[in-house]
């Protein structure tokens, strides 16, 4: 009969390509993976990896095994969340997906509490863009992700807001709309700006405002790290939208009541995946620390 060992040891030389490491990944010899994989291929009578010098490539028997073996495996890890859910302490790991503003502007003060109240607990964060957490935390790649919340509600993930987030139309000081009191969008779509790139919430909403108005923005350039973008308003390349707690003395704010607008940013998790109690834990500290 098939073995769950088998089937793990399996998707981990698939991800590593290697026997050898997926034997150090998974703390047994190399000798002891080989065993495992030809009993697999004994069991389901294919061969599943082919041996290309040092590296190990997947057959197409192989390649058809992978997603099942992996939503297996997700299944088994799901068992073990719902099983530690009667466990009174949070311990475990807790696979964090966020952006870099949100890491560096929000989370500082819950994850220092976080790991004073519960040391048994270990996180794992990836600071990455919003975007691609959403992406992490639908595949399951990570439990939460603490991202910019779209504003569509989504059928495969609850969203929790925790933080309203501002969001302020700056320049230069030397800039033309720098002294004036009040501007439209069509007077600032004479000018050029820095963006982030199409595909993140913050430029969907300038662009929707912008779509209103019968206008584009004339973008120069796109980055989606925001410190970056506050250095380019500073320096003269155009205007930016970016979040108030970005905004510094070199900056100046424009009145431009059409893009007084906000973004929500918050927790998501898969309606799926049953939440650990450490998972559970950090939300909850989250909320009670706005």
């Amino acid at each position: 009969m098939m073995d769950i060992l088998e089937l793990l040891t399996f998707i981990r030389v698939a991800e590593t390509q290697s026997f050898s490491d997926a034997a150090d990944a998974l703390f047994i010899t190399q000798p002891a993976v080989s065993k495992r994989i030809a009993a697999l291929e004994s069991h389901l009578n294919v061969k599943l990896f082919d041996r290309v010098g040092r590296k190990v490539h997947l057959t197409e028997a192989g390649q058809r095994l992978l997603p099942k073996a992996k939503r297996l495996s997700e299944d088994l890890n799901d068992i073990k969340r719902s099983m530690s859910l009667q466990m009174e302490d949070v311990s475990g790991e807790l696979l964090i997906a966020t952006s870099h503003h949100i890491g560096l502007h929000r989370l500082p003060k819950t994850l220092k509490a976080f790991q004073l109240e519960y040391p048994q607990a270990e996180i794992k964060i990836d600071f990455t863009q919003s975007e691609d957490a959403h992406r992490q935390v639908l595949k399951g790649e990570a439990e939460i992700g603490i991202i910019t919340l779209s504003a569509q509600s989504e059928n495969m993930l609850h969203a929790i807001p925790i933080w309203s987030d501002p969001l302020q139309c700056v320049v230069s000081l030397d800039h033309p709309l720098a002294q004036m009191k009040e501007v439209d969008v069509v007077e600032l779509s004479k000018y050029p700006c820095v963006l982030p790139h199409e595909n993140t919430f913050t430029r969907q909403i300038a662009e929707k405002v912008f779509a209103v108005n019968g206008v584009r923005p004339q973008v120069k350039m796109n980055t989606n790290n925001l410190d970056t973008l506050a250095m380019l308003v500073s320096i003269g390349w155009g205007w930016s939208l970016i979040p108030s707690t970005v905004v510094n003395d070199q900056l100046a704010v424009v009145n431009l009541p059409a893009l007084n607008v906000e973004r929500k940013l918050g927790v998501i998790h898969h309606k799926q995946r049953t939440l650990s109690r450490a998972a559970t834990a950090f939300i909850e500290l989250l909320q009670e620390m706005v």
